[in-house]
C-alpha cells in the first residue's frame, strides 16, 4: 500500500548542470556577439534643377546671424521680423535653410519651425553635395 507521509526525492542535480553549462557558453560567448545598424546618412542631391524658381534662401553663420538676401537678423528676433518679411511672399514659394555645422542643432530647428509657422511648407535644408 501507498504511504502518504512519505515525501517523494526531486533530483535536481542534472537540472542544474545543464544550467551551468548554458551559463557558462553565454558569458563567453556574449561579449563577441557585436549588433551593429547600418545607417546611411544622406549627402545631398547632386542633381541640377531644370527650371529656375524664385526662393527664399536663408543663411545662418556661425555667429548665429540670420541672413536673408541683403537683410540680416539676430536669431533672438528672427521669428517676429521673418513674419513681417513674408507678409507679402507668397506661400508656395520654397525656402532653402543653409547653416554653418557647428551650429547647434536647436538654432537650425528653430529658423526651420518659424519658417513652418510663417505658412511656408516647401521648406528644405541644404547640405554640402
Amino acid at each position: 500500500m501507498y504511504d502518504f507521509n512519505q515525501k517523494p526525492d526531486l533530483n535536481i542535480t542534472p537540472l542544474v548542470d545543464i544550467m551551468l553549462v548554458l551559463l557558462a557558453i553565454l558569458m563567453v560567448t556574449a561579449p563577441v556577439i557585436e549588433f551593429e545598424e547600418p545607417v546611411n546618412l544622406p549627402n545631398g542631391s547632386r542633381s541640377q534643377q531644370i527650371q529656375d524658381v524664385k526662393k527664399i534662401s536663408i543663411l545662418i553663420s556661425k555667429d548665429k546671424i540670420i541672413s536673408i538676401g541683403k537683410n540680416s537678423y539676430e536669431l533672438e528676433n528672427f521669428a517676429d521680423s521673418f513674419i513681417l518679411y513674408s507678409n507679402d511672399k507668397n506661400k508656395d514659394t520654397p525656402v532653402h535653410i543653409r547653416a554653418d555645422k557647428r551650429l547647434i542643432y536647436d538654432d537650425v530647428i528653430f529658423v526651420l519651425k518659424t519658417v513652418k509657422e510663417a505658412g511656408f511648407f516647401k521648406v528644405s535644408l541644404i547640405t554640402d553635395g
